[in-house]
């Protein structure tokens, strides 16, 4: 495969930004030129990671470039430093990650890279507070992606967030807090695009949604709980997603390493034929 590992200022982010992208490699029995030059577009992944974490994590940590060798995909992987991929305009001179990926970095890898920007040739998935990332861009943009892979991570009825949720001497509420600080206060939130559960409240049984998967190791507490009740919540709103899980599999890499293997599956997503080495 050919990765790129891209640094450019972001207009949303207000800073240079890095960037790490999977490209298909030119078969070894196909001429260069006839093959850089063929015009070929190519479905996307976008894969977010997980709190702490940045651009390289999938790389480093996961055969995700094998994978999606094997099956000819754009792999597009950016940083989004602790922010749960939300606009933070109160921080710096404003972090708006949440807008960054759909309005800079997708016409940017549609425009400059071999990218399909069709919808039934873009999907999303990603761990942890990339998991969270994922199914918020999936149910409020269900224009731009087929398919979203949710690993390690559940979403929650924020109509029972109390202000007493937000005092807790924890990193994760901490950055609840900041977050509906951001939004203005916790009706704000609660009525923003930050709140999935009640947006998939609204458009379960419309056909609208991508297809949706979750996927948990059940030792993952207390998430794999969490994913538990909404899974019981998903089948009361009649929600079509798929739920995929693994007996003994904590929060860590080798669950995640399996499960991106699973989305792949589920997004349909069929082998090239090729050797990618």
């Amino acid at each position: 495969m050919s990765i790129v590992t891209m640094n450019f200022e972001s207009q949303y982010l207000h800073s240079s930004h890095e960037v790490s992208i999977i490209l298909p490699n030119r078969p070894r029995d196909v001429d260069a030129r006839k093959y850089y030059a063929g015009g070929a577009r190519y479905k996307v992944l976008w894969l977010l990671h997980g709190t702490f974490g940045d651009h390289t994590d999938w790389l480093r940590r996961t055969n995700i470039e094998l994978y999606a060798g094997e099956k000819d995909l754009i792999v597009v992987m950016p940083s989004a430093l602790n922010s749960n991929y939300s606009n933070w305009d109160r921080a710096m001179l404003g972090y708006g990650m949440y807008d960054y990926l759909t309005e800079e970095l997708m016409p940017l890898i549609y425009n400059w890279f071999p990218a399909s920007g069709k919808r039934e040739d873009n999907f999303i998935a990603g761990l942890s507070m990339g998991g969270r990332g994922a199914i918020k861009y999936a149910v409020n943009h269900p224009d731009k992606f087929a398919a979203a892979a949710i690993l390690s991570a559940a979403p929650v009825d924020f109509s029972a967030l109390t202000e007493e949720d937000l005092t807790k001497d924890d990193p994760f509420s901490q950055r609840m807090k900041g977050m509906v600080d951001n939004a203005g206060g916790l009706d704000a939130f609660v009525n923003s695009n930050e709140n999935v559960w009640a947006i998939m409240n609204a458009l379960a049984g419309t056909g609208t949604l991508p297809k949706l998967l979750f996927a948990c190791g059940t030792a993952d507490k207390p998430i794999y709980d969490n994913l538990l009740l909404f899974q019981e919540h998903a089948g009361r709103i009649g929600l079509e997603a798929e739920f995929w899980t693994l007996e003994g599999f904590r929060h860590e890499w080798r669950f995640w390493d399996l499960a991106i293997q699973q989305a792949l599956e589920f997004f349909g997503l069929e082998d090239s034929g090729a050797s990618p080495f």
